[in-house]
């Protein structure tokens, strides 16, 4: 019976040592990724003067964080954010029907905002046309989220801000 115990104890010393290492052995862009992750849940703002949602749904066995902004008003549209390598993706699939990708410079300090620039966009018509060209995503706490969208529309460029907070589920 001692012995048993003794190699429940040392199976169960090892099992949280190596869970711990695993945690350790996580990359900055994995770690900005988890950060990033607890956003999943529901969010309320107002996006170009419309009370807007944003829903965050972690998916793909936990390598992809789906944002879907819902205005009141208008349509809605997709970003899904991954990790590849050292820096983040991100790609944006619009309701002006293109769809563009940027990504972060290589992440040194996962608790920094996230900054994405344009590394390509899809479904352009002409260069003319909106498309988003830059996303930096600011985490102020667990509460409150501020998205700074960069845009090119007609060869002249802009900034939208927008600021949310988590919807926090009723006690019942």
């Amino acid at each position: 019976m001692k012995r048993s115990l003794l190699f429940t104890a040392i199976g169960t010393v090892a099992l949280v040592a190596t869970a711990a290492s695993l945690a350790a052995d996580k990359t900055e862009s994995e770690e900005a990724f988890d950060r990033l992750a607890s956003l999943q849940g529901e969010w309320q703002g107002i996006a170009n003067g419309v009370n807007t949602t944003l829903i965050y749904t972690l998916t793909a066995n936990g390598s992809t964080l789906m944002e879907q902004c819902r205005p009141e008003k208008g349509h809605e549209m997709i970003t899904m954010f991954t990790v590849d390598g050292d820096h983040l993706i991100a790609t944006h699939y619009c309701s002006a029907r293109n769809q563009p990708q940027m990504a972060t410079a290589a992440i040194s300090d996962a608790q920094k905002p996230l900054a994405f620039s344009l590394v390509r966009v899809t479904g352009l018509k002409s260069p003319d046309d909106f498309h988003n060209t830059g996303l930096t995503v600011i985490q102020e706490d667990n509460d409150h989220l501020t998205q700074e969208w960069l845009y090119d529309a007609k060869r002249k460029s802009g900034k939208n801000v927008f600021h949310f907070t988590r919807v926090r589920p009723r006690a019942s």
